[in-house]
């Protein structure tokens, strides 16, 4: 049965199994985000594919100016003979606004003699055929998929389906669609404000996902694509000619299928689908150097099969050097049992940082001792910019991201951190968020102004709309401050506008934040101690632990991250997992391997020595337990031993300048070994792990060994030695 989606999702679905019911999105007959034929913007002088190998104009047509200029400082720099530690890092160079602020009304730049948001820029040129932030695309559907399970509404006292499974249902890939045992569910208190709520009754023992017999398949072509999401072009990367990328969804318990082709020219690439735990599919969690050699350019094809074992909000992205800082990203969307009443998903919520250079320049950047700043925020991949602060190439008016409430109404947001470096803050003026879930993990709701989510992070949220028809608010994204984020200055927050029923969708909103300073100075997520998972998972004694010193250091002649003393570089064509299953676990000290062996629960305590901002830690293949955080010394206190909050990205604090030097920072995280494979632990920063702030976690290699891998994964290498032998990749940063 092949079913055809709207444009903002990718673009051919199949289902195994063939049932009737009818479709949540749009048909093709319907006017909201119809497909729509969109011009792809070329630039006097460059071809469409134009290979190129410099710093300058690698991976795109477009000759980026912007490229060239000068960084407003040049940070970390070059070691100084005898000196060891990166001075801290610096405040942001230019005021808000810049020096033509004046001419334009912020928070959105609109220019001085304009009164309307309307955008300036044609169809497509903006994000290519992406309708993300576009205020009539359809909404995501309540219910889930058609194929999938049924669960009663949030709030009946029926046996109900717990909201988090603790084991995988068999993995039949083929089987008719089920449905899935009952659990005794339990009620909740009332919300209160900044607080968690706790658990009237005990919880129960959390049950199996469903085995859907579906599988829905995606192609996914990643290629070069000039993109102007701000006004300023550059060269992005795309996923099937969007950005950002199309929404991936299923059900929980559902298999997907993504056939990838490599459309760059120049190098290879990976996609990564975060925060699933790919049990018995580790070599496709789409890294490269770690679990697959990378997908050749110039048309390589490769697919991989996995299952949606989690739910709720994510995203999936290149994982091939810092690509998907580029561009080379999307939301991912897993449909389960709602354990919170809601009565629209208005769906992905994207907030990133953006940059006026390439990719590729940032990165030989960073690793040329100039960590680059960002210079705008974009919300669903839009924002305008302050264009008379510059002479190259800018267009104002770019447009931002719309969204329609309707009032009286519960909305869902899914908040997504897809970015580069910055830690976002996310609020709703004159609005109260109600956090449901971080990650992948359903939580007691609680009550906030503001939500903080570092790179990689996301979080699900209810907004009651508790405004009338008429109204339009602002919705922001703003970076943390206080070194929390590495910014220009200019345009370190983006807008996006918020209308209700009968609002002129061109108006201006005129509202305010109530985000204190010291909330967005606040480089943390929110306090372990106000963070409850519906569903408790038994907190053991490890069966071994490990101490991890993160340092940012000189190597004499760089800056460079050290993970216990080793800064990690990967090899593209010796991918770790491929080499454990051949029975050799000799690895060469550089890939940072950490053999945990068969040790039923690891914990491992997190030391951040640095003074260059927070780290967003990811755990692949793992849900991890976050036990404590803090500074100084680990005093063995646990946060709510009895049910700790849990997530695959947590953000490790900045260590702390004091008068006796600085003082580090911990994180102290468990996981339990029941996923055999190799398992990235990394920053999410992009500049940090390009400089080599990653490991690999070795879990359980004689079952490696014993695994049945499926064989396209070692037909890859082949294909990339035969490539790489004749075209050395460009490798400049640690590969990941």
């Amino acid at each position: 049965m092949m079913v055809t989606y709207a444009s903002y999702l990718a673009g051919t679905v199949s289902l195994s199994s063939i049932y009737q019911a009818p479709s949540h999105l749009p048909t093709a007959t319907q006017s909201v985000c119809e497909v729509a034929t969109v011009t792809v913007y070329e630039y006097e002088g460059f071809s469409t594919l134009f290979p190129v190998l410099d710093a300058h104009t690698h991976g795109g047509s477009y000759h980026n100016p912007y490229n060239d200029i000068p960084l407003p400082f040049e940070w970390p720099g070059s070691p100084t003979p005898g000196q060891k530690y990166a001075p801290p890092q610096p405040s942001p160079p230019y005021e808000y606004g810049g020096s033509a602020k004046d001419k334009y009304d912020a928070p959105a730049w609109i220019p001085k003699d304009d009164d309307k948001l309307v955008s300036a820029l044609p169809e497509g040129k903006q994000n290519g055929g992406s309708q993300w932030g576009e205020i009539d695309c359809p909404r995501l559907p309540i219910n889930g998929l058609p194929g999938g399970p049924s669960y009663p509404p949030p709030g009946t006292t029926s046996t109900r389906i717990a909201p988090y499974p603790t084991a995988s249902a068999p993995l039949s890939k083929s089987s008719n669609a089920t449905g899935t045992t009952a659990s005794t569910y339990y009620n909740r208190t009332s919300i209160s404000s900044g607080t968690s709520t706790g658990l009237s009754t005990p919880a129960p023992d959390c049950p199996q996902m469903p085995d859907t017999g579906v599988t829905r398949t995606y192609d996914l072509r990643v290629a070069y694509q000039t993109i102007a999401p701000d006004g300023v072009i550059r060269n992005g990367l795309t996923f099937n000619g969007q950005f950002p990328g199309p929404l991936i969804e299923a059900n929980w318990g559902d298999w997907i299928l993504f056939k990838i082709t490599n459309d760059l020219t120049d190098e290879g690439t990976t996609i990564h689908a975060h925060g699933l735990l790919q049990k018995e599919t580790s070599w496709y969690d789409g890294v490269p150097a770690v679990d697959q050699c990378p997908i050749t350019p110039n048309g390589g094809k490769f697919e991989m099969l996995f299952r949606a074992d989690r739910y709720g909000t994510s995203w999936y992205h290149s994982h091939y050097s810092a690509q998907y800082s580029g561009g080379a990203h999307g939301p991912m969307v897993i449909y389960g049992p709602r354990h919170v009443e809601y009565d629209i998903d208005l769906g992905p919520v994207q907030l990133e940082d953006w940059y006026h250079a390439d990719y590729f320049s940032l990165v030989n950047r960073t690793m040329h001792r100039q960590f680059p700043p960002s210079n705008n925020v974009l919300v669903n991949g839009k924002m305008n910019y302050p264009c008379a602060n510059t002479t190259l190439p800018c267009e104002s008016n770019a447009g931002i991201s719309k969204f329609r409430f309707e009032s009286g109404r519960k909305h869902l947001l899914r908040l997504i951190n897809p970015g580069a470096e910055g830690v976002q803050k996310f609020s709703i003026d004159g609005h109260k968020l109600t956090v449901i879930a971080n990650d992948f993990v359903p939580i007691e709701p609680y009550t906030t102004n503001v939500v903080t989510l570092g790179i990689g992070q996301r979080t699900d949220v209810v907004v009651e709309a508790v405004g009338q028809r008429g109204d339009a608010y602002w919705m922001r994204s703003q970076l943390g401050t206080e070194h929390c984020t590495l910014n220009d200055g200019v345009s370190p927050a983006a807008v996006a506008a918020v209308y209700y029923e009968d609002t002129d969708s061109e108006s201006v909103p005129d509202t305010t934040s109530d985000v204190t300073a010291e909330q967005l100075a606040a480089c943390k997520n929110d306090d372990l101690s106000i963070t409850a998972p519906i569903c408790k998972i038994p907190l053991e004694e490890p069966s071994t632990t490990e101490k991890l010193d993160f340092d940012f250091r000189s190597n004499g002649t760089h800056f460079v991250w050290f993970v216990n003393n080793s800064s990690y570089r990967g090899d593209y064509n010796q991918p770790v997992l491929l080499q454990a299953k051949s029975g050799d676990l000799d690895f060469k000290p550089e890939w940072n391997v950490f053999n945990f062996g068969t040790n039923k629960t690891v914990r491992l305590h997190l030391v951040n020595h640095g003074l260059i901002g927070g780290h967003p830690m990811h755990l692949h293949g793992h849900d991890f337990h976050v036990l404590a955080e803090g500074f100084g010394e680990w005093d063995g206190t646990v946060t709510n031993p009895e049910n700790t909050i849990r997530r695959d990205v947590h953000i490790l604090e900045n260590g702390r300048n004091t008068t006796a030097g600085v003082e580090p920072s911990y994180m102290v995280l468990q996981f339990e070994q029941d996923n055999p494979g190799v398992w990235p632990l990394h920053c999410h920063l992009a500049w940090h792990v390009s400089g080599g702030l990653f490991l690999n976690v070795l879990e359980r290699p004689e079952d490696i060994m014993a695994q049945d891998f499926d064989e396209d994964v070692f037909a890859l290498c082949p294909l990339w030695d035969a490539y790489s032998t004749s075209n050395p990749p460009n490798q400049i940063d640690s590969g990941l």
